[in-house]
């Protein structure tokens, strides 16, 4: 289209490229399409593409305006956009499972009552860097806890596997579960303490929106520690997805406890190294007036 760019994307840009890759998935009840798979994919990453752009676009920090990301319109459209990643790998996954049908219905939804929303009084930046302080907080606790766990089930794991690869007796008093759990277990851990953990820094992102920064610190050890996490995380999921369920067990035991030392590392720069980080997040722990929203 001549004179489009990226800054032209709407609402509606996001929501017909959802609404066809529904009406696809719907398909599958009336007929077979070899290319219905194809089509639904691609119109679903095209809407996630395009609303991507779109929440970024609004995450530029504007001391005129009101804080980006900080109202119920931009929350439920972050909520949207996650389950529509969510399909998408789903589907990428297990593209017979009809998981669109449900899914997909859910964004639409989600989209549509934040359009209600799109007038409404943004939340005051003191209740936004609030309750994103304690996304972020959370996230990173709660994913850190997972990762501490999918380690000492991966070393079980590995104790488990060799007594059985040398055929020892199991010690007295200490049996260990099957090799089938203590795998799914730490599959279970990898995956879902990546995507919180991931959840958790993206937070921390938008909450130095939030404060009204100009450009991110990258020359704060926190702030790059922090993105080589995130690269260790998205490396994580890609290595993970590409075995075979046969050859799972013994390399995401690696992959837990690989993942552990660099989390380790994480958090003892964290707690070791000066940072402005510590400071910035302490005085947007605390909120001057009013309740979180």
């Amino acid at each position: 289209m001549p004179g489009f760019s990226l800054t032209n994307v709407h609402l509606s840009c996001f929501v017909a490229s959802y609404a066809v890759a529904l009406v696809l998935e719907l398909s599958r009840l009336l007929l077979r399409m070899p290319a219905r798979i194809v089509g639904t994919l691609g119109f679903t990453a095209a809407g996630i593409f395009a609303q991507t752009i779109y929440i970024v676009l609004r995450s530029s920090p504007d001391p005129r305006q009101a804080p980006p990301l900080s109202s119920w319109f931009d929350w439920l459209l972050l909520a949207a956009w996650g389950v529509a990643v969510a399909y998408l790998i789903l589907s990428l996954r297990r593209p017979q499972a009809a998981a669109g049908v449900f899914m997909l219905p859910l964004v639409l939804v989600l989209i549509a009552v934040a359009s209600l929303f799109r007038e409404a009084e943004p939340f005051r930046r003191d209740q936004a860097l609030y309750v994103w302080g304690i996304v972020h907080g959370m996230a990173l606790l709660l994913g850190s806890v997972i990762v501490m766990l999918g380690f000492i089930v991966g070393v079980m794991y590995l104790a488990q596997s060799y007594r059985l690869k040398k055929k020892l007796p199991p010690p007295r008093g200490l049996k260990l579960p099957s090799l089938e759990w203590l795998q799914q277990a730490n599959k279970r851990a990898l995956v879902l303490s990546s995507w919180i953990l991931a959840a958790g820094l993206l937070a921390g992102v938008v909450l130095y929106l939030v404060q009204d920064r100009n450009r991110m610190p990258w020359n704060d050890p926190v702030v790059w520690i922090s993105a080589v996490l995130l690269l260790w995380l998205a490396a994580v999921l890609v290595f993970q997805s590409q075995y075979k369920p046969a050859q799972q067990g013994r390399k995401v035991a690696y992959l837990t406890l690989g993942s552990f030392v660099v989390l380790t590392l994480v958090l003892s720069m964290v707690l070791l190294v000066p940072s402005q980080h510590a400071k910035d997040q302490s005085n947007a722990s605390r909120p001057t007036s009013g309740a979180a929203p």
